[in-house]
């Protein structure tokens, strides 16, 4: 699926300081309008946190009348 197609426009994306994260990623994400956002230095409990708030939206929406 391209970004193009989706009914609504991703505007950011949250990712963490890894390496496996080239600049070329950073690159063609800001190509196609994504601001991307650094996690925090040192923060390994962040993206355990992120991953439960992204589950507690999802169940919510899904409950959702």
């Amino acid at each position: 699926m391209d970004l193009e197609d989706a009914e609504c426009r991703a505007r950011f994306l949250i990712r963490d300081r890894d390496g496996k994260f080239p600049a070329l990623f950073d690159t063609v994400l800001k190509d196609a309008g994504i601001e991307v956002v650094l996690s925090g230095v040192r923060m390994p409990r962040m993206n355990s946190i992120m991953e439960r708030w992204v589950q507690t939206c999802r169940c919510s929406c899904w409950t959702a009348p």
